[in-house]
């Protein structure tokens, strides 16, 4: 890592010595690659599939194809635009436009890995293939699953995706970079009226779970930009009684909460929407329990894609069987009843890691065990369960959360608390995350 003396620099040099030590930082997963392993494999000729080409997909393609100089890689999905998901709430926030979070997905993908463009349909793992739904069979050696997750606005009675930015003021940062957009216009419409604000986060896994108390912290902030906010009732619907699952970071979300007038309503989980009333049912134990709004922000559950978690790769009891999740060996991120698939990103039944930045300390972690796995020996490296969540809490200002499995935080940059709220974590969310991001697609890192 660069040797700093952050106290000298004036804010320009300061933005450029974040941006040189986020890439050095982010470029630390815990992997230690043996050299005579990947002289071992590097000549053997293996078919690898790739399911899901999103960030851990085109992540992981990148770096197999940098490292198997004989590999048969195959990547199967449709996909033609890829989303920086990340900055959708930059967008939702009034900050970026669409298009500024949509890449061409072939910019990514390595000239020597075949593209099948179509969804998977079916794993076959006793047959070692995969089936697409244009019936193209895939057969493999070696299987990568990044397929990520399904959002089920579906599971929520009178919900669907197209209420989001109507005159029904809803709103939702996760369905997609002009849902995000319109979600910024209905919350504009609210920072003008005022009225209730109520912000929703359902149970189990999710990508990004920071996102819901950002654009909760986002709305607060915009209010107060036009003197709206004593006109304002902003409530934060928890699933449980807490706010974050790391316990310092509850404690700070809660005490920017109450210095904020922010409402938590703990233990509430939307079931039903009704757009005509503007009305938001929710379960709390065995209540059931109505809130009006004036902006309503959805957070739909979460669910791996039925190939997964309909299939024979997914988890059959435990935790995280429920939402469908691929059956992975929490550290290796090998199968736990096939050692010869893995998997990376937000498709994972591990207890922690549905980011981005997990994906890159993931993808390393996956392609050495599977050369390990290729070239007969046992897996070397260790996910840890890194996971970031850039926190912001007001335009320009955000806390910079890194933590593990099990719940400790882990700075990577050691001139940022990540506790505290500040200029430069926020300059990491709306400047550095971006460059290090597309760096890792192309495999590096």
């Amino acid at each position: 890592m660069p040797d700093i003396d952050f106290s000298r620099l004036d804010r320009r040099a300061f933005l450029r010595a974040t941006l040189a030590v986020t890439v050095a930082a982010a470029g630390l997963p815990l992997v230690s690659a043996r050299a005579s392993t990947q002289a071992l494999a590097q000549n053997t000729p293996a078919r690898i599939a790739i399911a899901g080409a999103g960030a851990a997909g085109l992540a992981v393609a990148a770096q197999l194809a940098r490292r198997l100089d004989r590999a048969e890689i195959t990547l199967i999905d449709d996909r033609i635009t890829h989303l920086y998901q990340p900055g959708f709430t930059l967008v939702a926030a009034g900050l970026w436009s669409p298009d500024r979070v949509q890449w061409a997905n072939e910019r990514y993908i390595p000239s020597r890995v075949r593209w099948v463009r179509s969804q998977v349909a079916e794993f076959d793992p006793e047959a070692n293939r995969v089936v697409a739904k244009d019936g193209t069979a895939v057969p493999y050696d070696f299987l990568i699953v990044a397929t990520g997750l399904d959002l089920r606005y579906d599971l929520i009675e009178g919900m669907e995706k197209g209420l989001i930015g109507t005159e029904h003021r809803i709103g939702s940062v996760y369905a997609g970079p002009d849902d995000a957009f319109r979600t910024w216009q209905a919350m504009a419409h609210f920072r003008e009226q005022g009225g209730d604000a109520v912000f929703t986060r359902p149970p189990g896994d999710l990508k990004c779970a920071g996102a819901p108390l950002k654009m909760t912290f986002i709305t607060d902030d915009r209010l107060r930009e036009t003197g709206m906010r004593s006109r304002a009732r902003v409530t934060y619907a928890a699933h449980d009684g807490t706010l974050f699952s790391v316990k310092p970071v509850n404690e700070k979300v809660k005490e920017l909460f109450a210095g904020r007038d922010i409402s938590v309503a703990y233990s509430h989980v939307l079931e039903a929407v009704d757009p005509g009333r503007r009305i938001a049912r929710f379960r709390h134990g065995a209540e059931s329990v109505e809130m009006r709004y004036d902006f309503l922000h959805v957070v739909p559950p979460m669910r791996a894609a039925p190939p997964v978690a309909d299939g024979p790769l997914s988890w059959k009891e435990g935790p995280f069987a429920a939402q469908g999740w691929l059956e992975v060996d929490r550290d290796t991120l090998q199968h736990r009843r096939y050692p010869n698939i893995f998997g990376v990103g937000d498709v994972n039944g591990v207890p922690r890691g549905k980011t981005a930045a997990s994906v890159k300390w993931q993808a390393p972690v996956a392609v050495q065990n599977l050369i390990d796995t290729m070239a007969g020996k046992p897996p070397s490296a260790v996910y840890n369960g890194y996971t970031s969540c850039p926190m912001i809490t007001r335009i320009g200002q955000a806390m910079l959360v890194e933590f593990d499995y099990e719940g400790r935080l882990i700075p990577t940059l050691p001139l940022i608390d990540p506790l505290a709220e500040s200029w430069a974590a926020w300059i990491v969310e709306e400047k550095a995350l971006r460059p290090v991001y597309a760096a890792m697609l192309r495999g590096f890192g």
